[in-house]
């Protein structure tokens, strides 16, 4: 047995909040791991003013509950795990390029919640868009990426760690382990902490997305 590869067209759904005409700044929001990207803009509604927020949905779909009544999406799974990441550059390069054909030159910044969080990582160290800040709330780094091609990628990165004080997911010992490997590589970030869990606080979201 044999495997081969054949790269195809792929159709992509994202759905965007604001107007482009007006944006001084576009933000790519990633969901998490089952989410559909309507359902996790909706987090976002009430922010869009001066901004254009894009939420690309993963592109593997499939169903959350045994009667099939509910779908999500899933950015990667560990299977053929590097042609999903080269993909997922692809698809997110490409969302920008048309995103600012309708806002003109301005900033992209980035927030990846939960499993977007690793998508947006990867996405930065391996895709062609200039990021200008990057906000990694409730999920980990990626394993693969060393010290050296942290700071070669991040060093000028206005980067941000978030994680709820109750989150189900992580915690102290999770967050100071992700901050000092950072260190490591010498990349300057902020850590911010909330009272809530694996979720999107309303107040600091909104400073993030504006300030």
């Amino acid at each position: 047995m044999q495997q081969h590869h054949l790269t195809v067209p792929r159709t992509a759904r994202y759905h965007t909040l604001g107007d482009a005409a007006k944006a001084r700044a576009i933000w790519i929001v990633l969901h998490g791991y089952g989410q559909l990207a309507r359902y996790f803009l909706r987090k976002f509604e009430g922010l869009e003013d001066g901004l254009l927020i894009a939420a690309p949905e993963g592109l593997s779909r499939f169903y959350t509950d045994e009667a099939h009544t509910r779908v999500g999406a899933t950015w990667m799974t560990r299977e053929d795990r590097e042609h999903e990441i080269a993909d997922q550059a692809t698809y997110l390069d490409a969302l920008v390029g048309e995103l600012l054909h309708s806002t003109g030159q301005v900033p992209v910044n980035v927030l990846g919640f939960s499993q977007g969080v690793a998508t947006a990582c990867r996405w930065s160290l391996n895709g062609h868009t200039t990021i200008q800040r990057l906000v990694l709330w409730a999920g980990g780094l990626p394993p693969e990426p060393d010290p050296q091609q942290l700071h070669a990628a991040w060093a000028k990165l206005d980067l941000h760690l978030v994680l709820g004080s109750q989150d189900q997911y992580a915690g102290d010992s999770e967050l100071q382990a992700q901050s000092a490997r950072l260190c490591m590589a010498n990349v300057s970030h902020q850590v911010h902490r909330f009272q809530g869990g694996h979720e999107l606080e309303q107040v600091l979201l909104t400073r993030l997305l504006k300030s």
